[in-house]
């Protein structure tokens, strides 16, 4: 599977990583065929329902398990270490912290991101605010922590031999989601706005192939019409000046909000889209932009990009840059 190779390559096969919360992480760096099959192997042993969690092994921790994590540090050393969860698109993530040991006095921290931060980017970067980051030494949060979407982080520094944390993870329904994260770009997927203001983002951690099912963006007014026309596909909504649309392209982070775009797409289209698009980024984002006036969705199909794809690809991240 190529699903996380991305991801997982930015973690560890760079020199240095200055995190966003907890700086000072220091990757190993590792070749790509080492990295395949280093995550090849994670994927392949299911997280039991306790785990210890090995520094060693597992500062950089994936899981899309339910159960009890636990961390006990072996040494002085000021490790930043993080615990990536992610599950289902219509599910949340629930963390209680069952126990917390770790002092304040000599650097220890504890902290809880609702989203995801890799590299100082930020997912979901749209909502972001500091209600989303909740640190904590010496004394445990009292209260049940929950994701507003299918992806959280825990980082922590335990700077201290013997100290160390418990937590208990559970996914939970989410009766309206709006931002999803895909560890695998395969599936049919809707995002919907629900009638309100704001943004809501799909990101798949790989390169893919995305093709538009159905289209409801800017169209259909929340009260007052029985009839609606289809339009068709309406593209570069952006350059007509249109205020709900959707972006399809990619990015070379976690922050969406500075992807590159291959179209920008509105209108009302029941018919599935003559070809997909070819993206070859890090990773291939969909953002739904809303003003509120309308009930915006779009429904889409991601598939895997074949690897000899890429050059031809209708967007190659980064190609700007060059």
């Amino acid at each position: 599977m190529r699903v996380v190779l991305y991801l997982v390559a930015a973690v560890l096969a760079c020199n240095s990583i200055d995190g966003l919360l907890l700086p000072g992480w220091r990757g190993e760096h590792r070749s790509p065929e080492k990295l395949m099959s280093w995550f090849s192997r994670v994927r392949r042993y299911p997280i039991p329902t306790h785990k210890v969690i090995d520094p060693a092994e597992d500062c950089f921790l994936v899981t899309s398990e339910e159960g009890e994590l636990f961390f006990k540090s072996p040494s002085d050393e000021p490790t930043v270490c993080g615990i990536y969860m992610i599950t289902d698109p219509d599910k949340r993530i629930q963390v209680m912290f069952n126990y917390l040991d770790v002092p304040c006095e000599n650097g220890g921290l504890v902290a809880w991101v609702d989203g995801w931060e890799l590299n100082g980017q930020v997912w979901p970067a749209d909502s972001w605010d500091d209600d989303r980051v909740i640190e904590s030494c010496d004394q445990r949060p009292q209260r049940k922590l929950v994701s507003r979407q299918n992806a959280a982080l825990i980082q922590y520094r335990v700077p201290a031999r013997g100290k160390g944390f418990a937590v208990t993870i559970r996914h939970l329904r989410n009766a309206r989601p709006c931002n999803l994260m895909l560890f695998g770009a395969e599936g049919v997927y809707t995002l919907r706005n629900h009638g309100v203001t704001g943004n809501c983002s799909l990101i798949a951690v790989s390169p893919a192939t995305v093709r538009v099912l159905d289209l409801n963006v800017g169209q259909s007014v929340k009260r007052g019409t029985l009839l609606e026309m289809e339009t068709g596909t309406i593209h570069h909504c952006t350059k007509r000046g249109l205020a709900d649309y959707v972006d399809i392209g990619g990015a070379s982070g976690l922050d969406h909000t500075k992807m590159e775009v291959y179209d920008s797409i509105c209108g009302l289209d029941s018919k599935e889209a003559y070809r997909p698009a070819f993206i070859a980024c890090e990773d291939t984002v969909v953002r739904l932009v809303s003003s509120g006036s309308f009930q915006n969705s779009i429904t889409l199909a991601f598939a895997p990009l074949p690897v000899e794809q890429y050059e031809h690809a209708d967007l190659i991240c980064g190609l700007s840059d060059i």
